[in-house]
């Protein structure tokens, strides 16, 4: 099956990326770094290379949480906790380090935007399942994966209708993960139990604080994030896509429809977890937020295509690919219901099978694509062309 068409091939060479970071942190403390940093970097050294290496800081990470935390509700060694925060900084660098790399050989290219973004999506599962070992999150470390893909994708989705990147004065790839690897820090030094305890007892000051004081840390954290991160940059999202509607007199319900799939995806494992004989979230944590990780990447990467390739604005059908497994899951769990907690399948296979049908659905999109980018372009996905250096 390919996914570039005709006009699509027409529309990547045509393609210039746009983008705009307000972040005064970013501005006037990471960029002079980051323009350092590249320094180091050989010519020869694909942007994608680095991106790569980035996302694999990530995968480390995430590996440490389930070695030492195999459930996320266990205290790892404190090292564990200093890791995932260095591991975390270096991803930022290396996410920053690739675009200045790209400028910095003449290689700058639609795929390796693609690329970038891509990996930044899967990123989203592999540091809530990090956090989640350093915070003891247990089955609510899904909430926090939850907290990073619903900016992320309405980020995309916005990108995809101004046609240009808008990174707030405040935005999650800057304050945000910095703010998350300086929990790490934090926690490598007072230890996890700290997220375990009532807000009242970790924070003594604040135990005056009505309703708040008595629930535990880590999901204090979660609704400060939420009211503080989350709504405002979904609601400045919806905002800036409301306004090109708008202006080019066309339909909000169309552009909202882009959201469905997304929406769709998070809402099928809800139910599948609620009807789950098993406990899914607590039992299979990992299995469960790398498999919605991956569905969620298809469903980033195919708005990003559709962005570069100039496609008409709406829903792409072949998005809902990433929802195929789940009526299926859901009915075993439902089985499960009808027959004393005895499922027709055993969970742990259904399970399975959810993670191995987004990992073969992910690859399946992302081979495709890169072969079909670079056959359309002339480039290559891990070499830089003697035309591009």
């Amino acid at each position: 099956m390919g996914y570039i068409g005709a006009h699509g091939v027409a529309a990547l060479h045509r393609h210039k990326y746009s983008g705009v970071d307000h972040s005064l942190l970013a501005k006037y403390v990471l960029q002079p770094f980051w323009t350092r940093c590249v320094n180091f970097f050989p010519l020869w050294m694909p942007p994608n290379m680095i991106t790569l290496i980035g996302a694999m800081f990530l995968i480390t990470s995430a590996l440490l949480g389930y070695i030492y935390s195999p459930h996320l509700d266990s205290p790892p060694p404190r090292w564990v906790h200093f890791a995932h925060g260095l591991l975390l900084f270096l991803y930022q660098t290396f996410d920053a380090v690739d675009g200045k790399q790209a400028r910095r050989t003449n290689s700058s290219s639609p795929l390796g935007e693609l690329f970038d973004h891509g990996c930044d999506a899967l990123g989203c599962a592999f540091e809530a399942l990090a956090f989640g070992s350093t915070a003891m999150c247990g089955p609510s470390t899904f909430w926090f994966w939850v907290i990073s893909a619903v900016p992320f994708y309405c980020a995309t989705w916005e990108h995809y209708f101004t046609n240009t990147l808008i990174l707030p004065v405040i935005n999650g790839p800057t304050e945000g993960l910095m703010l998350i690897y300086m929990i790490h820090f934090f926690t490598a030094i007072v230890g996890a139990e700290w997220w375990a305890q009532q807000f009242g007892k970790s924070i003594p000051f604040l135990s005056w604080v009505p309703i708040i004081n008595g629930i535990t840390m880590y999901k204090a954290a979660l609704y400060l994030m939420i009211i503080s991160a989350v709504i405002p940059t979904v609601s400045f999202n919806v905002y800036n896509v409301y306004k090109v509607v708008q202006a080019r007199k066309g339909s909000m319900l169309l552009a909202l429809a882009m959201l469905y799939p997304f929406v769709a995806l998070l809402g099928g494992v809800l139910v599948w977890d609620y009807l789950s004989p098993s406990d899914l979230l607590s039992n299979y944590p990992h299995l469960i937020i790398l498999g919605i990780g991956l569905a969620f990447g298809f469903l980033v990467g195919r708005m990003i295509l559709a962005h570069l390739c100039d496609e008409p604005k709406g829903l792409k059908t072949n998005m809902c690919m990433s929802l195929f497994y789940l009526p299926f899951a859901i009915a075993n769990g439902l089985t499960a219901r009808l027959n004393d907690g005895v499922p027709l399948v055993d969970e742990f296979w259904v399970v399975l099978g959810f993670f191995a049908y987004t990992v073969a659905l992910y690859l399946h999109f992302a081979t495709s694509v890169i072969h079909e980018i670079t056959t359309a372009l002339g480039i290559y996905c891990f070499r830089i062309t003697r035309k591009e250096a």
